[in-house]
């Protein structure tokens, strides 16, 4: 059996990573340079990243592939090198994945181009698709047990994606970032998602990063009430707020409240649960201590949510009334993790 499909069966919830970005930089990643190539010129950094996150406890870990799409990786004149970057990545994640004694999945990440599609933008339906597929016949190569897509922002690409991808043989799963006054970049619904998500296929969807944990968490508990039992959602909340400090981005979130959000993420309905942003090591080995000791309450309410771990956004607090009609003002999207 694929390891993902065999983990989903074995365990009632299943503790994923936290940040790629964020603990590269404390690796030593300049700010505006790729990671993806450090997984052929710095090899034991990217294996001590998803060794960090193992230790601590995850049972799920994304490859550093985020950005390993031609679109992306053409910003850095890496483009001829996608599917050798990708592979790379597969192949650090699995040498780590195989040395544990305990099941652990490694995810091939996959992140959006960065383009829009038509008619938002110039870039067609099948150059997204080409874009994807190439990415993911390294990432597969690699070895890797799932293709994740992650912190995407509108439908059509998702679709060209999961289009793209679905003849590998691999389980699909999707996280989009609901950054927007309780809705994506481009005006999609955590109920949109759930929809077209079931259409799909897809075997795991939910949110990532976004904005901070109380917004993710009303994203959830949309999501999860638009979905049959046994569905499994995903959610990956940035580490408490990014703030500017003595030159750094620094993110809030401590460990006690990312604690306190797995046990939410958890009541909320939520199958699957890790960190984005900002969530180093430390933070997860909180996490797997706090889903280890977790015991199944009725969904928590907004109080309930803004009382633990901060207020909701007015957009968020809408979608979790289930009221979709929130406005959403543009914005400009992040690379994201």
């Amino acid at each position: 059996m694929n390891n993902f499909l065999k983990i989903l069966e074995e365990n009632e919830y299943i503790l994923a990573d936290g940040a790629t970005g964020t603990n590269l930089f404390g690796m030593g990643l300049e700010t505006g340079d790729p990671p993806e190539p450090w997984n052929v010129h710095h090899i034991d950094r990217i294996k001590a990243l998803h060794q960090g996150f193992v230790d601590a406890g995850s049972d799920i870990f994304l490859t550093n592939s985020f950005g390993g799409t031609s679109f992306r990786l053409k910003l850095h004149k890496f483009e001829n090198q996608v599917f050798e970057l990708n592979k790379a990545a597969g192949v650090i994640g699995r040498e780590i994945a195989d040395g544990v004694d305990r099941l652990v999945v490694v995810a091939g990440s996959m992140g959006p181009t960065g383009e829009m599609i038509e008619p938002h933008g110039p870039m067609t339906p099948k150059q997204a698709a080409d874009a994807f597929k190439a990415q993911a016949e390294g990432l597969v190569e690699g070895g890797v047990d799932v293709l994740w897509l992650e912190t995407m922002y509108a439908i059509e690409e998702l679709e060209a994606a999961v289009d793209a991808i679905k003849d590998f043989g691999l389980p699909i799963c999707a996280t989009m970032s609901f950054d927007t006054a309780g809705k994506t970049m481009m005006g999609i619904t955590p109920a949109n998602l759930a929809k077209r998500a079931q259409e799909l296929g897809l075997f795991g969807f939910g949110a990532n990063c976004g904005v901070g944990a109380p917004d993710l968490l009303a994203t959830i508990t949309d999501i999860s009430r638009h979905v049959g039992q046994g569905t499994t959602v995903i959610s990956k909340a940035n580490c408490g707020i990014p703030e500017y400090r003595d030159g750094e981005i620094v993110y809030t979130g401590t460990e006690e409240l990312m604690a306190e959000y797995v046990h939410l993420a958890l009541n909320s309905g939520a199958k699957i649960v890790g960190g984005c942003c900002g969530t180093s090591f430390e933070h997860v080995r909180a996490m797997r201590k706090a889903m280890d000791e977790h015991q199944m309450s009725p969904q928590p309410s907004m109080s309930d949510i803004e009382s633990k771990v901060g207020e909701m956004s007015a957009g968020s607090r809408a979608i979790f009334a289930g009221d979709d009609r929130a406005p959403v003002k543009t914005r400009r999207s992040r690379r994201g993790r």
